[in-house]
Parts: C-alpha cells; structure tokens; sequence
C-alpha cells in the first residue's frame, strides 16, 4: 500500500535529508585526505596540506552546518505551526536543492553558484520562519 507523504511530514523528512546533506563535501575532504596521507595525530593540521578543492570541500562542510543549525528550527517551527501551503513546501524543497548544490559549486570554485545557492537556502529558511511566526500571532 502506497503513501502519499503530506506537507507536515515532508517538513520532518527535510530535517533529515539536511542532517545528511551536512556530510556530502566531507566525502570530498576524505578523498583530499586520502591522497595526502591522513594524519591521525594531527586531523586538523593537515588541512594545510589538502589540495584546494578538499580545503573548500572542509568549508562547505562546516558551513552545511551553520546553515542546519537555522533550519532545522524553521522546519520544526512550520511543522508545529502546521503550515500547508505550496510556499512552505516550495521552501522547504529550495532548501535542500540549494544545499545539494552549494558544496558542488563551493568544491569546484564557481563563487557565483556558490553564493547563489546560499542565498536561495537562507531565503528558503527564513521563508518557513515568516510563515511560522505569522501563523502563531494570528
């Protein structure tokens, strides 16, 4: 028997999906870390001696999670306040689009897609925040 995932759901599913989103341009660092010689005494240190495309691939990482840490509350805010509109969905499938594709162009150093696809996924963010807290007030 099939389901049909409904908009409160998929506002749930979306945590998840960006939870795992965080760790894509990790398997991009694991690559550069490899090809240098992982340093289990110093893991830090030797983001130095990482090619540049891993060195953007550990930003995009860290950034993924500055960007989940506003998220997932926005998410769970949109759930609570069980937002059903085609913009809270729309939001939500932005976020994890521009989040798919941030840590590409960020590892490829396309500046310009990579601060696009910023914007699109704090847009998308501060989106399901406007729609919470305007549900909540009324």
């Amino acid at each position: 028997m099939a389901s049909v995932l409904t908009m409160p759901g998929f506002l749930l599913v979306s945590i998840g999906l960006a939870a795992l989103l965080v760790y894509v341009p990790f398997l991009a660092v694991g690559y550069g870390r490899f090809q240098v010689g992982y340093d289990q005494a110093a893991p830090r240190a030797m983001l130095a001696k990482l090619p540049p495309y891993a060195q953007r691939a550990t930003w995009a990482h860290e950034n993924a999670f500055e960007s989940m840490i506003l998220y997932a509350p926005a998410a769970l805010m949109a759930y609570v306040t069980q937002q059903q509109s085609g913009l809270a969905m729309g939001a939500a499938i932005a976020y994890l689009i521009a989040r798919t594709l941030y840590p590409v162009a960020y590892i490829l150093n396309v500046p310009i897609g990579r601060s696009l696809m910023f914007a699109v996924a704090n847009l998308s963010t501060f989106t399901l925040y406007v729609l919470s807290c305007r549900s909540a007030l009324m």
